[in-house]
């Protein structure tokens, strides 16, 4: 559940991006990012916002890294509080071009754009990490080499993770995780849509996840389960 008022909680600081949870104490610990692109045009750099969620401070943490250029919409229930955001700061939302349903979702006079196999000028490779209608799934993953960002599929919230797990599977995905679209990759730290990311080892972290899924997943079903009890 959400507590009733915002409480800015930074996490995952980079040399180029940052990360926030704007209701610490809740369950599900949705975190938000941004990161900074160089502008050779302008003295400041192009920020970029994924899945934000507001609070108070968030704009005096966005401007530390530049302005803002672009809000992302990285899954189909994750609009989030994109909307506002990118209203405030005068930019497009940014949504792939495959997915559905998220401009119904925001004000008709939120700007959107849409992007394909990249996300605009950033560098940022876009991976259709999911795209299926049972269950209803639309998620792009960014990876520049470096960052890779998972909205949803991979999380390091307390109900994403079993025993010794620093990162884990969306839970509806144990027994499909998304190793097509995301094995192989190294990168330097991952960041995700629940909890903390992971900035050590990410690469062995990420093969580890999606590796273990099936076999870890009854455990952390009973772990959830028992969790769930009164008693």
């Amino acid at each position: 559940m959400k507590g009733d008022e915002p409480d800015l909680h930074e996490i995952d600081r980079y040399d180029s991006g940052v990360g926030w949870i704007a209701y610490p104490d809740e369950m599900m610990e949705r975190a938000s990012h941004a990161f900074a692109v160089e502008n050779e045009e302008t003295d400041a750099d192009d920020v970029w916002v994924v899945d934000p969620v507001d609070a108070p401070g968030v704009d005096d943490l966005l401007a530390e890294l530049g302005d803002v250029a672009g809000v992302v919409v990285g899954l189909d229930r994750h609009v989030r509080d994109s909307g506002e955001l990118a209203t405030r700061h005068n930019a497009p939302v940014y949504v792939p071009e495959w997915m559905t349903g998220v401009a119904e979702e925001l004000d008709p006079d939120v700007d959107v754009e849409r992007f394909g196999a990249r996300l605009a000028d950033t560098g940022f490779e876009a991976i259709r990490i999911r795209d299926s209608s049972l269950p209803p799934w639309q998620e792009v993953g960014l990876f520049d080499g470096e960052t890779l960002i998972v909205p949803e599929s991979l999380g390091n919230a307390s109900y994403f993770r079993g025993d010794r797990e620093r990162l884990g599977v969306h839970p509806m995905l144990r027994l499909t995780p998304p190793t097509a679209a995301l094995s192989g990759l190294d990168p330097e730290r991952i960041l995700v849509g629940h909890g903390v990311g992971v900035h050590e080892r990410a690469a062995v972290a990420l093969e580890d996840a999606l590796s273990d899924s099936r076999r870890k997943a009854p455990r952390l079903y009973a772990k959830t389960l028992k969790s769930a009890l009164p008693f």
